[in-house]
């Protein structure tokens, strides 16, 4: 079987990991002599890191702890037995655990590809692909055409919009990433807006302070909203959800709703002896609190032994992936609506970055802009115009982030090909779907899935159902190339 893998970032390391794996348990390894290939395309620079995961300054911190970051879904340890000895110098004491630079998680992601094509009939290919056929012609930009048996699209997240057409003018980032690049000609001086609040948006501004800005730096955004912090996890032996938990959802099958999943997050908390009153104020307080009060109190609030919190960003990447395509209309719609709290919550920012936040925000130097209507090109900089009033900016950087199932720039031809030769179709709540069993999608990409951004445990947790897919297909005595 001739596998075309076309993406080189953490879900095709995923993928290849559990190939390698999936293979070896099966008695054919990845790629045997000629029996079976796996070819990965990818033009980037930095192939196996993907955009988030490329050399960069060590203020851009892995956003989450080790022990969910394994490129294993049934190895938890994977990563933090990598990193070793090495994550002591990287201890995050609020956290209780190590906080690593995604450069250096990138040198993870690098090493585990390595192993994976050392082990079987793998190669790189550097080039974009640009269309696939109806028979599975792969091309690619340079002219090249690869014969497949299996495509599975690993492209990673959409390309970051320009909401207010500021691309080409002087002093506008459109992509922050690699911030030590995209940084290095600010002024230390310069006034500058970032557009957004969410955790790009808190990468830059600590990672302006960490090169001594000392210039204004702004936040700018339509509800000012800040990630929560996150807290510090339960230990291995710590608790657990009895009532709220994907095997409750499994059981409702098709008539699961978001009341009924309330109900499971009541009785959580009833058996914690936790009311569900104090969360919900908090929550509600969210889009209209001072980012910096309520960022002092989260905080503070890093060791609490209260567990509703937890829960819920648990429930985000556990329970509703799984209950999503099964709510009705009106529940997922509600969702929506408060999908800016929804990412807020299920995507915290780490302790330590709080922190170096909310110094920021109490030295002066840093505040945040909600209302913002408007950014436009000035003579010398840019004009802002928001709730409250006009502000000057010298330097503006683009941290909003792609939506959840939108296209990267470099697959945008490759998506429409496969839409025209209906090798996929697109998804009504964004992204795409196979509509061939020799096609997969794996990662933010495929349709179907909540508005949330895939975190590693659900990209790998994906990569290893399309590995034990793949697997039990090249096993088959009755498959031939065509």
């Amino acid at each position: 079987m001739r596998i075309a893998i076309i993406g080189a970032g953490p879900a095709a390391v995923g993928l290849l990991d559990a190939l390698a794996r999936a293979g070896a348990d099966a008695g054919v390894g990845v790629g045997v002599g000629a029996e079976h290939e796996v070819t990965v395309f990818d033009p980037a620079p930095y192939p196996w890191r993907g955009r988030p995961y490329a050399p960069d300054m060590d203020s851009v911190l892995v956003n989450v702890p080790p022990a969910l970051m394994s490129l294993r879904h049934d190895d938890g340890g994977h990563y933090a037995d990598w990193l070793g000895e090495r994550g002591a110098g990287f201890f995050d004491p609020l956290l209780g655990a190590p906080l690593v630079p995604r450069g250096r998680y990138g040198e993870y992601l690098e090493e585990t590809a390595e192993k994976a094509l050392a082990g079987g009939n793998v190669r790189l290919v550097p080039e974009r692909v640009v269309g696939a056929s109806r028979d599975l012609l792969i091309r690619t930009a340079d002219g090249h055409e690869h014969r497949a048996d299996r495509i599975v699209l690993c492209v990673g997240s959409g390309t970051p919009a320009d909401p207010y057409g500021l691309d080409g003018a002087p002093g506008y980032i459109g992509d922050p990433y690699p911030l030590a690049r995209t940084l290095e000609d600010v002024p230390r001086d310069a006034s500058v807006l970032i557009i957004g609040s969410r955790l790009t948006a808190v990468d830059v501004a600590v990672s302006l302070a960490a090169r001594g800005h000392g210039g204004p730096i702004s936040l700018a955004s339509r509800g000012g909203m800040l990630p929560h912090v996150w807290q510090r996890p339960n230990g291995p032996d710590g608790y657990r959800p009895q009532f709220l938990t994907t095997d409750a959802v499994r059981a409702m099958g098709p008539d699961v709703t978001l009341a009924k999943i309330y109900d499971l997050l009541c009785a959580e908390l009833d058996a914690l002896g936790e009311d569900i009153a104090e969360i919900e104020a908090d929550l509600r307080g969210a889009a209209t609190e001072d980012p910096a009060v309520r960022l002092r109190r989260q905080v503070e609030l890093v060791n609490t032994p209260a567990q509703a919190r937890r829960l819920l960003q648990q429930a985000c990447h556990t329970v509703m992936p799984l209950a999503w395509p099964l709510l009705p209309e009106a529940d997922r719609e509600t969702l929506r609506r408060h999908s800016r709290l929804a990412v807020s919550l299920a995507s915290p920012m780490v302790p330590v970055n709080g922190v170096r936040m909310l110094e920021l925000f109490e030295s002066g130097q840093l505040d945040s802009l909600s209302g913002v209507r408007s950014i436009v090109g000035a003579a010398s900089g840019f004009e802002v115009g928001w709730d409250g009033g006009t502000r000057r900016a010298d330097i503006v950087v683009n941290a909003v982030n792609p939506p959840p199932g939108s296209v990267p720039h470099a697959a945008v031809e490759l998506v429409d090909g496969l839409l025209r030769e209906g090798l996929a179709a697109r998804h009504p709540d964004g992204g795409i779907v196979p509509s061939d069993p020799r096609v997969h999608v794996v990662g933010d990409l495929h349709g179907g899935r909540p508005f949330l951004t895939s975190g590693i445990p659900e990209v790998v947790g994906a990569a290893a159902r399309t590995a034990r897919a793949l697997t039990r297909e090249w096993a088959a005595p009755s498959l031939t190339r065509a």
